[in-house]
């Protein structure tokens, strides 16, 4: 049975149906590289044209610039026909030496200062800057971003954003959502150890998981994503290509979760690819269809710097892969052999 992008899968126990493949902004806010205004225009018009009804964007993508541009794109296009998650925990403000001004590990992006603030003032601020930018009185999926050690490296200073969260952001998520203007609640987030944390201590809707459900990383399979299960909390995929390498294959100076990729990920992507090769089969097929196969995960989210890639991510996503690759995979030891998989039910029992 052939996958379709279009269609559309229910957010864990919410109300909100988003499209299998959603289309992701970070790169629109000029993360690896320039992106022009008419290109970025063309990219999200393609992706509404092809059928794509959810939209991932955040303030921190481009320091504002892929909130405002997501905004002109989905301008006038019916609300009530399409899902923005958007992200809070970061505020904005002018730079104090704004001549000199980088703004971090964006390649292009706005000159405006992080200020990280989880608390409940600075989230309901974020949230009316993101109403601005977006062009919209309302966001469907509100997202907490980067509560990790990824951004917070600092174990105190780390501590202090969550009891932040908890003594008072939450109960801003909590308003959001009872008033109506927000229609899930949950977390953006990179690690593991962040995932339990959040399942230990908030009640939420959905994660937005990035990095941790690709056919090269999926150690979420067996306690997280079974704890999401019993909970009814839906899950987003974000980095099914690894940040890179599953779209661009073992290549000298492959990206693995945004460095570049060391030899063990290299070897087993070569391995990958040889059984995608048999089956004439490409590896971003693979990788798209195997992250958004288990039950949990309602979309897979792909960015995309022009229409052409959003017109071969959506070919990836609907290519026909015979069974016998997922099998090969597993049998191989590539691939957990109770992981979900497309079309499983063509699958021999004995690799189950």
């Amino acid at each position: 049975m052939k996958m379709k992008s279009t269609s559309k899968r229910r957010l864990g126990h919410t109300d909100l149906h988003l499209s299998a493949l959603g289309l992701g902004t970070a790169g629109l806010g000029e993360l690896f590289e320039p992106v022009d205004e008419n290109t970025a225009q063309a990219t999200l018009q393609t992706a509404w044209k092809q059928g794509c009804r959810y939209f991932d964007t955040s303030p921190f993508y481009g320091h504002g610039q892929a909130e405002i541009r997501t905004g002109r794109g989905l301008y006038r296009k019916d609300r009530d026909d399409l899902v923005v998650s958007s992200k809070v925990g970061r505020l904005f403000r002018r730079p104090k030496h704004p001549d000199s001004f980088v703004p971090d590990q964006w390649i292009g992006g706005l000159p405006f200062e992080i200020k990280f603030d989880y608390s409940y003032d600075g989230i309901m601020r974020s949230v009316e800057d993101s109403y601005l930018r977006l062009g919209m009185n309302r966001i469907d999926v509100l997202l907490i971003h980067d509560l990790d050690t990824w951004f917070h490296p600092d174990s105190d200073t780390l501590e202090q954003h969550r009891k932040s969260l908890l003594n008072s952001g939450w109960k801003a998520l909590e308003e959001l959502k009872s008033s109506g203007v927000v229609g899930a609640i949950g977390a953006g987030l990179n690690d593991r150890e962040t995932f339990g944390w959040y399942l230990d201590h908030c009640d939420v809707d959905c994660f937005l998981l990035a990095l941790r459900y690709s056919l090269l990383d999926h150690d979420v399979l067996d306690e997280e994503f079974k704890r999401c299960e019993s909970a009814g909390i839906g899950i987003v995929v974000g980095g099914a290509f690894s940040s890179g390498i599953l779209a661009t294959g073992a290549i000298e100076d492959a990206k693995y979760n945004y460095e570049k990729a060391p030899d063990d990920i290299l070897a087993k992507v070569r391995r990958i690819e040889a059984v995608c090769c048999r089956y004439d089969t490409p590896l971003a097929a693979a990788a798209l269809q195997f992250s958004a196969s288990h039950p949990l995960v309602a979309s897979v989210v792909v960015g995309a710097l022009s229409p052409a890639h959003v017109d071969t991510n959506i070919s990836a996503f609907e290519t026909e892969i015979p069974a016998d690759l997922w099998a090969e995979l597993k049998s191989e030891g590539l691939l957990p052999r109770h992981a979900p998989v497309p079309d499983q039910h063509h699958i021999s029992k004995e690799i189950l």
